[in-house]
């Protein structure tokens, strides 16, 4: 019997339409729950648009990186530089500003296959440490993250909405 095995490869603008469609699915999967529905909205329509995604897309120090399970698009990941990060800007790290996959493949290895490309990424570029925000009542993806070694080491402010969340800072360092 053959087991398909999750391939991972970095993310071209021709793949926009799939991404921008698994981006807000995958989106929508993980903030539903605990969310105002008008808040999730809101933010799929600033945050999740072909527009938008082109913009990130073209930006220099940012990479995607796509998993595909059986030719179809399942999770992805957004790495910035320095330059695109969000809050530390810092150039001996990398910053996982995106990480999602569809529910359909939770806990078959596919986020875990991205949080070892998203490192992998970092230590080619010559970086010491990779960092993320991660939402304070994510405790899924928070666990994940601390078996994986990250750990907390501050918080951020996130508007959602009408709303302002809070996001842990967390961090795996290597050099």
């Amino acid at each position: 019997m053959n087991n398909p095995v999750p391939k991972l490869r970095k993310a071209y603008l021709s793949d926009l339409p799939e991404l921008v469609g698994l981006a807000r699915t995958s989106f929508v999967q993980a903030f539903t729950a605990g969310n105002k529905p008008e808040n999730v909205q809101a933010y799929l329509a600033q945050a999740f648009t072909v527009e938008q995604f082109t913009l990130e897309m073209q930006e220099p120090a940012s990479t995607f990186m796509v998993a595909s399970w059986e030719e179809r698009l399942v999770g992805y990941t957004k790495l910035n530089l320095a330059d695109a990060q969000a809050d530390i800007q810092d150039a001996d790290s990398v910053e996982v500003a995106r990480l999602y996959t569809l529910e359909e493949v939770w806990g078959k290895g596919v986020g875990q296959l991205l949080l070892e490309a998203a490192i992998s990424y970092a230590k080619l570029e010559g970086k010491t440490w990779l960092w993320l925000g991660v939402w304070e009542h994510n405790v899924r993806a928070i666990r994940f993250y601390e078996k994986n070694g990250l750990r907390i080491f501050g918080s951020h402010p996130f508007p959602f909405g009408d709303e302002i969340q809070n996001d842990w800072l967390m961090r795996v360092d290597w050099g």
